[in-house]
């Protein structure tokens, strides 16, 4: 199928692409990568009467790191995240979810910022986001703010975003020394999109006490979600396995996932629990090897 008709906008700064998000508003879509928008509008998901095309907006795509985090523009493709030595050294969970999604020409067409912005349950960058306590600033001709992650998905393909503001900026905090990660994920084919996954943080005191522990789980509801339970079962506790066990069983006891024709809602239950003693688990083993200096 071909979309249908829209009006195509091509603006080369961030004040020319805000300007025309503040004066078509509700009637347009912004295209980044395109990756997620195309299919939309092929099928006639998405029929926006106006594109708002920033491939030309150079000044947001970029890497900028700081001793505490990454500044992330929205424009920067998933490959160039993949292949910096920076987000290799001090940002491994990024590194690692990075790599589970799709293919390397998906990953080189496709974009930090629209992945965020387009907030698929199931997508791996706002699990990572929201187990690294980031944030994003949201642009408008009104101004600059910024969205905690944990207030940025609200919904099933929805962020708090409003219609005349555009996701200009990802922030990826930096974590502690002795801290360990983990990214794990379960998908029917190499590329495909996750049934369950679960991003990991665990950080240790020079005792094995652990002072910090985030658990994002993605596929596993209608938006990437904090494993609350999970992590009150770990922090401030000496790591042990039965205590990683313990995590796990919280983590599955207060989901209540849908399903749907790839997997039935107890089967991802039952997976988030166990990826989620097993990241766990691989974190713990990162973080008693990480250096404390």
């Amino acid at each position: 199928m071909k979309p249908a008709a829209f009006t195509y906008y091509d603006p080369t700064t961030t004040a020319e692409a805000l300007a025309l998000l503040g004066e078509l508003s509700e009637d347009a879509k912004v295209m980044a990568g395109g990756q997620s928008l195309m299919p939309m509008m092929n099928m006639r998901l998405a029929r926006p009467a106006a594109i708002i095309d920033i491939n030309r907006v150079s000044e947001l795509a970029y890497l900028n790191e700081t001793q505490d985090g990454l500044s992330i523009g929205a424009l920067t493709r998933q490959r160039a995240v993949e292949r910096s030595v920076a987000v290799k050294q001090r940002f491994p969970l990024l590194a690692e979810a990075i790599l589970s999604i799709g293919h390397p020409p998906i990953r080189a067409r496709g974009t930090i910022g629209g992945s965020l912005a387009h907030a698929d349950p199931a997508a791996e960058l706002p699990a990572v986001l929201l187990a690294l306590d980031g944030w994003v600033q949201a642009s408008s001709a009104r101004g600059t703010r910024q969205i905690a992650a944990a207030d940025l998905f609200v919904g099933p393909l929805a962020t708090s975003l409003e219609p005349d503001e555009l996701l200009t900026e990802a922030y990826f905090p930096a974590l502690p020394p002795g801290t360990g990660t983990a990214f794990l994920e379960v998908t029917r084919r190499h590329g495909d999109f996750a049934l369950v996954g679960v991003a990991a943080c665990l950080t240790l005191d020079q005792q094995g006490v652990c002072t910090r522990v985030s658990i994002a789980l993605l596929g596993a509801g209608d938006t990437q979600t904090r494993a609350s339970e999970a992590e009150a079962c770990l922090l401030g506790q000496s790591v042990s396995e039965p205590a990683i066990e313990a995590a796990g069983a919280a983590a599955m006891a207060s989901l209540e996932p849908m399903g749907d024709i790839h997997a039935s809602s107890a089967y991802r239950k039952q997976v988030a629990g166990v990826l989620t003693r097993r990241a766990l688990g691989i974190a713990w083993e990162r973080a008693k090897g990480a250096s404390y200096e």
